[in-house]
C-alpha cells in the first residue's frame, strides 16, 4: 500500500496573504511530497511496504536501525495534519467543548495562545509546536525535527510547523510574525475540536 500525498484542503491561495500560493507550492509540492517519495522507496519490500501511515511511525519510533522510515513517515503525517489545521478564514477563538478545555487546562484562551505561540517562537531550529491530549488533560508540547506526538502515545489537537521553510518566503526569519498570523487568521477550530 503506497503512502501518497495527500491534496490540500483548500486552494494554493486561499490562505494569501499569510501564506503564500508560492510557499504551499514548494512546502506541499516539493517538501512533503520529497518525505512521500523517500518513505515509498525506504519501505519498499519491507514488511513495513502494507503498514498504515501511522503504524509505520509507531513501529520505527521506536527502533535506532529505522531513523530514516521515522523521519519520512513522520513528516508526512505531521505535515498533512498541519494542512488541516488551517482554513481560509480561520483563526478566532475556538467554542464548545474545546473552548471549555481550553480553559480548564490553561485558564483562558489568552493564556493557552501566550503558551503556544512562545513554544512555537521558542523552538530551536526546526520542528513543530502542538496542542496535545494527554489522558483527559491538555498540554502544549514542542518537537524537533520530525518528532511527532504520535510516537509519544499522545492525541495531536493542533500544530504549527515551525521549521524555515513553512514561512522564510513570505516571513524571512520572522518567524513570531509567521506564528501570530496563523493563530490570528489561520487556524482551523473546527478541525481542532474534531480532534478532541
Amino acid at each position: 500500500m503506497a503512502i501518497v500525498l495527500p491534496d490540500l484542503p483548500y486552494s494554493k491561495d486561499d490562505l494569501a496573504p499569510y501564506i503564500s500560493a508560492n510557499t504551499l507550492d514548494f512546502h506541499h509540492g516539493k517538501h512533503h511530497n520529497a518525505y512521500v517519495t523517500n518513505l515509498n522507496k525506504l519501505i519498499a519490500g519491507t514488511d513495513m511496504e502494507n503498514l498504515s501511515l501511522e503504524d509505520i511511525i509507531i513501529k520505527s519510533a521506536k527502533d535506532p536501525a529505522m531513523t530514516g522510515i521515522f523521519n519520512n513517515g513522520a513528516q508526512v503525517w505531521n505535515h498533512t495534519f498541519y494542512w488541516n489545521c488551517m482554513k481560509k478564514n480561520g483563526g478566532g477563538k475556538p467554542s464548545g467543548k474545546l473552548a471549555e478545555a481550553i480553559d480548564k487546562n490553561f485558564g483562558s484562551f489568552e493564556k493557552f495562545i501566550e503558551e503556544i505561540k512562545n513554544a512555537a517562537v521558542t523552538q530551536f531550529g526546526s520542528g513543530w509546536a502542538w496542542l496535545v491530549k494527554d489522558g483527559d488533560s491538555l498540554k502544549v508540547m514542542k518537537t524537533s525535527n520530525a518528532d511527532t506526538p504520535l510516537a509519544h502515545g499522545l492525541k495531536a489537537l493542533l500544530t504549527i510547523d515551525v521549521w524555515e521553510h513553512a514561512y522564510y518566503l513570505d516571513y524571512q526569519n520572522r518567524r513570531p510574525d509567521y506564528v501570530s498570523a496563523f493563530f490570528e487568521n489561520l487556524v482551523n477550530w473546527d478541525f481542532v475540536a474534531s480532534n478532541l
